[in-house]
C-alpha cells in the first residue's frame, strides 16, 4: 500500500515565509488601444448585495490603457459600461503583470449579470448576481449546515447527496489508550497500543476533516460557532442549524464524563507506528461503513476498533483552552434551548461549569492540549477561550436566572488576561476572542455595567477595532483587497473570521467604516482572487472539484462523476514551499482527480500557489473548523446588514422622569435609558452639562449597552443656589447621530 501524507491539520505550522515569491524582474510595454490583449475577470461568483461596494478585477497578460468594461444581463442587454480602472494595482505574476479595477456600483438592480471587458483589452467574467443579504449570505449558512451534515458519523447520518451510512458503530464501545509517543510529526514511535481503560461510548459526532478521525477541540468550536449563528440569526435561521449543533454538543456530552470528570480529547490516530505493526486513519483511503467490519490486524486501531484518548488523567486538571471552549458550546446550547426546554438547558449549564472548573489555569501544559499529535492544531492562547467559557456561562444564567456574576468577574479577568500578553488575529479555530469579546461587552450590560472588574466594554470594543483594522491594513495593500495570508495555512478560514470579526465590532461599537473591508474578503473568497474560484464548494460556477475528501472521491466510482461536496471550506492558497516534494502518488483506491493537469498553475504568484487536486492537502482539504467559521462568519453579516448600521440602525434616549427636585444637601436619582428595536446594539456613552455651581452628578455605568439604562445621581451641596436648571443629557455612539435629552432641576 502506499501512503500519502494527508490529514485535517498540521494547518498551523508555519510555512516558510513569503519573501520566496515567484515573481521575477520583467520588463514590459504598454501596449496601444487597438491591440487587444488577453486578460481574464476575476468577481464574486456567488454576487453582491445592491446598496454595497462592488469591484472586479482584470487580470491582463500586458498593460494596457483604454479598457472599458459593459454589465450585460442575462438577456444579454447592457445595462451598466464604463472605463476599467487606469491604474493597475500591481504585477500579480509575469504572465499576468497589470491587475485593474472594475467598480460598478451604480449596478443595484437585483439579477444575473456578467462583466464583459472590450478595447484595450478583451475578458469576460463568469455569471453573478445581484440580491439581498438573506439570499446571499443565507445561502452560505445553510450549505455550510450541509457540508456539516456530511461530515457526521455514528447512527445518525444523513444520506444527501454523497450517499452516507451509517459508521462506526463500534465507538460506542471504545477501549481508552494511554496517549503514545510520537517519532516524527504523527508517526508514533511505540511498538504498540497501551490500553488504559474501557469500554467509552463515543459513537457519533463529525469526522474533522477529510479524514474520519474526531476531536474535541475542532468540535467544541464548530458546535459553539453553530449555536452562536443561530443565536445571530434567530427566525431567519436555517431550519437545519439547530438539530446540526445539537449533533455537536450531544457528542461532547459523550466526550465530558462528568461523574469522573474526565475529558476525552479524540477518537482515532493518524498514522500508525514506526515499526509498521499497525496502520493509521491516514493509511487507508476507503468508506467509512467498511471500517466496522475491517478484520485486517493491522488495521485494527484505523478502522474497527479505534482508541479513544484522554485529554487529562480522569479528576486533574485540563489543558485551559479546552476547557474553555468546551464550556462555551455547552453555555451556548443552553442560551438556545433556555426559552423551550428548560431542563435540557440546565444539564447543559450544569456540563459547562462542571468542565469550566476543571481548567487547569494556575499551571496551564505546555504545549497546551490539542490533538494528538499536538502538531495537528498547535495552539498558543488560552486566556481568549476561559474568556469565551466564562462569559457564555455568564450568558446562559442571566437567561435561566442564576447568579452568574462570578463567571462575569472571571471573563474579565481573562479577557485582561489576552488583551495584555495574547493578542493574536482574528476570529478563528486559534483565537475565539472575537466573539468572547462581543459576548461579554453583552454580559456586562445585561448586569448593568458593574464597576471594578479587570476590563471595561470600551477595552473590549477598542481591541476589536485593532482585529479588524489589522485585516483592513493588509487588505488595503494587498492587490486584490485580501485581508488573511495566503502565504500559509488557513488562509480561507482567517478571511471568513474576519467577516465575523466585523460584524461583531459593528454590532458592539456601531463603527460601520470598516464594513466594506468584509465585503472585500467576502469577494475575495467567493471568486474575485487570483485563482478565479470561490473557495467553498458548491458557491459560484468554479469552486473544489478535487477535494481531498474520501467519502467524496469514492463516491465517483459509484456514480460515474464526482459529486459535490456541498458548503465545505477548504484551506485555500498556501506557500509553494508546501509543495516542495510535489502532490505524491495516489493512494491505494483513491479515484484520480482532476483528469487532466492543474488549471490553477498559471496563476502562481506572490508567494502562493492554489492546487485542486485530490492529493493536495495543503490546499484542498475540508475542514468542520473552516466551514464554521464561514458559516459564522455569514450568519453575522447576515445579521448586521439586516439591522444596518450598527446593528440597530439607531437608538433613542430617555430619562425616566422629565423634571426633579431636591433640597439643599440633598440627592435624587433617575435612570437614563438608550433604547433601541435590536437587542445588544451599540455601545453609547453618557455625558451630562449644564449643571450650576455646588451640584454634583454621577453616571453609573458611562457607557452603556443599548437596550439598558444606566443611573444619574444627582446630589447638591448646602451652599447651592436654589432656583430651575436645565440640564442636558447627551448620548453619543460611533457612526451614529448623537442623541440629547433635557432635565428641569429644581433645587429648594
Amino acid at each position: 500500500m502506499t501512503s500519502v501524507w494527508r490529514l485535517g491539520g498540521i494547518r498551523g505550522i508555519s510555512a516558510v515565509a513569503a519573501g520566496g515569491a515567484l515573481v521575477t524582474a520583467f520588463v514590459v510595454a504598454v501596449l496601444p488601444a487597438d491591440a487587444a490583449v488577453s486578460g481574464v475577470v476575476r468577481v464574486d461568483q456567488v454576487g453582491y448585495l445592491t446598496g454595497e461596494t462592488k469591484q472586479a478585477y482584470l487580470m491582463a497578460s500586458a498593460k494596457v490603457s483604454g479598457a472599458r468594461f459593459t454589465v450585460t444581463d442575462q438577456a444579454g442587454a447592457t445595462v451598466l459600461s464604463g472605463s476599467v480602472g487606469a491604474t493597475s494595482r500591481g504585477s500579480w505574476n509575469t504572465a499576468y503583470p497589470a491587475v485593474y479595477p472594475i467598480s460598478f456600483g451604480a449596478l443595484t438592480r437585483p439579477g444575473t449579470y456578467r462583466i464583459r471587458v472590450s478595447g484595450a483589452a478583451s475578458a469576460k467574467s463568469p455569471r453573478f448576481k445581484i440580491m439581498d443579504p438573506a439570499g446571499l449570505y443565507g445561502k452560505l449558512v445553510a450549505d455550510g449546515v450541509t457540508f456539516f451534515q456530511t461530515q457526521r458519523d455514528g447512527r445518525r447520518v444523513i444520506a444527501g447527496a454523497l450517499g452516507r451510512r451509517p459508521a462506526h458503530l463500534n465507538d460506542a464501545k471504545a477501549s481508552v489508550y494511554q496517549t503514545p509517543k510520537f517519532k516524527t510529526e504523527d508517526v508514533i514511535a511505540d511498538s504498540d497500543l497501551t490500553k488504559i481503560g474501557g469500554q467509552v461510548d463515543v459513537e457519533g459526532g463529525w469526522y474533522d476533516a477529510g479524514d474520519y478521525l474526531k476531536f474535541t477541540h475542532t468540535t467544541a468550536y464548530g458546535a459553539a460557532v453553530l449555536f452562536a449563528a443561530q443565536r445571530a440569526l434567530g427566525s431567519a435561521a436555517p431550519s437545519t442549524l439547530d438539530a446540526e449543533a445539537h449533533v455537536g454538543v450531544d457528542w461532547l456530552g459523550k466526550a465530558w464524563d462528568e461523574s469522573t470528570k474526565t475529558l476525552y480529547l479524540q477518537v482515532g490516530i493518524g498514522s500508525g507506528n514506526d515499526a509498521g505493526t499497525f496502520t493509521g486513519d491516514h493509511d487507508l483511503w476507503r468508506l467509512p461503513q467498511d471500517d466496522d467490519s475491517n478484520t485486517s490486524a493491522a488495521d485494527r486501531y484505523a478502522a474497527a476498533h479505534r482508541p479513544v484518548f484522554q485529554a487529562a488523567e480522569p479528576g486533574t486538571k485540563i489543558s485551559p483552552n479546552l476547557a474553555g471552549r468546551v464550556s462555551a458550546a455547552f453555555a451556548l446550547a443552553a442560551q438556545v434551548d433556555a426559552a423551550r426546554d428548560k431542563a435540557n438547558a440546565a444539564a447543559e449549564f450544569r456540563a459547562a461549569t462542571s468542565v469550566y472548573a476543571q481548567a487547569a489555569t494556575a499551571d496551564p501544559p505546555t504545549p497546551l492540549v490539542t490533538a494528538l499529535p499536538n502538531a495537528f492544531y498547535p495552539e498558543s492562547t488560552w486566556h481568549d477561550d476561559m474568556e469565551f467559557g466564562a462569559t457564555e456561562i455568564a450568558l446562559a444564567a442571566q437567561k435561566l436566572g442564576k447568579d452568574g456574576s462570578a463567571y462575569l468577574a472571571a471573563a474579565a479577568t481573562f479577557a485582561r488576561g489576552y488583551l495584555d500578553g495574547e493578542t493574536g488575529d482574528t476570529f478563528n479555530l486559534y483565537d475565539t476572542s472575537a466573539l468572547a469579546h462581543s459576548d461579554l461587552i453583552q454580559a456586562l450590560g445585561s448586569a448593568g455595567n458593574p464597576s471594578g472588574l479587570a476590563v471595561t466594554a470600551n477595552s473590549l470594543v477598542v481591541d476589536l477595532k485593532r482585529q479588524v483594522r489589522a485585516g483592513a491594513a493588509r487588505a488595503a495593500s494587498d492587490i486584490f483587497h485580501a485581508g488573511g495570508d495566503y502565504t500559509t495555512f488557513d488562509a480561507d478560514s482567517h478571511t471568513f473570521g474576519l467577516l465575523a470579526t466585523e460584524a461583531l465590532y459593528r454590532q458592539a461599537s456601531g463603527d460601520a467604516s470598516f464594513a466594506g473591508v468584509a465585503t472585500q474578503q467576502r469577494n475575495w473568497l467567493l471568486g474575485a482572487n487570483a485563482w478565479g474560484t470561490s473557495f467553498m464548494i458548491g458557491e459560484g460556477t468554479t469552486f473544489p472539484r478535487c477535494p481531498q475528501h474520501q467519502v467524496s472521491n469514492l463516491r465517483a466510482s459509484v456514480t460515474g462523476g464526482f459529486p459535490v461536496l456541498t458548503g465545505a471550506v477548504v484551506n485555500g492558497p498556501n506557500n509553494p514551499s508546501q509543495f516542495s516534494g510535489g502532490l505524491g502518488s495516489y493512494q491505494d483506491g483513491m479515484v484520480k482527480c482532476p483528469p487532466g493537469g492543474d488549471p490553477f498553475s498559471a496563476f502562481t504568484g506572490h508567494g502562493s500557489r492554489y492546487v485542486d487536486d485530490v492529493r493536495s492537502w495543503q490546499t484542498g482539504e475540508p475542514a468542520i473548523d473552516m466551514t464554521g467559521s464561514a458559516i459564522i462568519g455569514a450568519a453575522l453579516q447576515q445579521a448586521a446588514a439586516k439591522t444596518g448600521n450598527g446593528n440597530g440602525a439607531d437608538y433613542t434616549l430617555a430619562l425616566s422622569v422629565p423634571t426633579v427636585s431636591v433640597a439643599p444637601g440633598a440627592s435624587t436619582s433617575l435612570a437614563v435609558t438608550a433604547a433601541t428595536g435590536f437587542p445588544g446594539g451599540p455601545l453609547v456613552t453618557l455625558a451630562v452639562t449644564g449643571m450650576p455651581e455646588g451640584v454634583i452628578v454621577a453616571l453609573a455605568p458611562v457607557v452603556v449597552l443599548a437596550g439598558n439604562s444606566g443611573k444619574m445621581t444627582l446630589s447638591t451641596l448646602p451652599t447651592a443656589a436654589p432656583g430651575t436648571y436645565t440640564l442636558t443629557v447627551t448620548a453619543t455612539s460611533l457612526g451614529l447621530k448623537t442623541r440629547t435629552a433635557t432635565l428641569k432641576f429644581t433645587i429648594g
